[in-house]
């Protein structure tokens, strides 16, 4: 399961996405998400199928590593699905027994919920797996940046956000690494009840919070002997500038929204099944 947690990483491929703005990408998925809350029809959900499945495609990151990063939430993902399922009594009665009743509108809201949250994780995935960390950096940097004249120290809150970002993978690594160890030692990690095996996490928990913590220093020590200083003066390696690709790919953006928007609330589905 550890193995299988793929948020914060970057994945390789030479894309259109890859070569994208980073600023494009943080609004882009940021609209993605909003646009997913916009309908409650097939049609919308149809046309957010169409526009992921493309940009998954001009990603080239495969699908199967995509939909790995699914398995850790699926607890999650089961637990909002029977929530709507038996808490909303709305429509017609479909299922009745003891005190679980199943209607038409719980049917429906159980299912709209879990493929948002499918959507919402995939296309939130997909920004950290097309993007460096340092570009994710740059882009929080910029566009945060008029938050300065009201002395938000904008530089220091994107560098803590890529900095947490990049330890996830770092520290799931590490667990793996501490299980292992200690599975290896004869510890029993999988019986028992729950107070059990919260007791058994202890031998995790604490070599992994000893690990985090020698590596913050390490990073502190690292950037102190660097000079490091924040932000003012600071220039950049690779400064960010638009490309017309960036702009084509605005307008494809806010023309999805748009669409889904419209689609998903005003066209009946009769008129996409005839």
């Amino acid at each position: 399961m550890i193995r299988d947690i793929t948020i914060g990483q970057y994945y390789p491929a030479k894309s259109i996405l890859h070569r994208l703005d980073p600023r494009v990408k943080l609004v882009s998925t940021l609209l993605y998400l909003v646009s997913l809350f916009l309908f409650k029809s097939i049609p919308g959900y149809i046309v957010a199928t169409l526009f992921l499945a493309v940009v998954i495609r001009l990603s080239k990151v495969p699908f199967s590593y995509i939909v790995k990063g699914l398995k850790p939430v699926i607890m999650l993902l089961m637990i909002t699905v029977i929530f709507n399922l038996f808490l909303t009594r709305d429509g017609e009665v479909l299922f009745h027994a003891w005190i679980f009743t199943i209607t038409e509108g719980g049917l429906q809201t159980a299912v709209y919920m879990a493929v948002r949250l499918i959507y919402l994780i995939i296309g939130s995935s997909l920004m950290t797996f097309t993007t460096t960390p340092n570009e994710l950096t740059d882009g929080i940097e910029k566009l945060l940046h008029p938050l300065n004249k009201i002395h938000v120290p904008v530089h220091e809150v994107a560098m803590i956000m890529s900095i947490a970002l990049r330890f996830i993978p770092i520290l799931l690594e590490e667990t793996d690494k501490i299980m292992k160890a200690q599975i290896a030692r004869g510890a029993d990690l999988e019986n028992g009840n729950i107070i059990q095996r919260a007791k058994n996490m202890i031998p995790i928990l604490v070599p992994l919070f000893v690990s985090a913590f020698r590596r913050a220093n390490d990073l502190a020590m690292a950037m102190e002997a660097r000079c490091y200083r924040g932000g003012d003066g600071r220039t950049k390696m690779k400064p960010l500038h638009y490309e017309k690709r960036d702009r084509i790919a605005y307008v494809v953006v806010i023309v999805y929204v748009i669409a889904v928007f419209v689609i998903g609330r005003y066209v009946p589905l009769h008129v996409w099944v005839f």
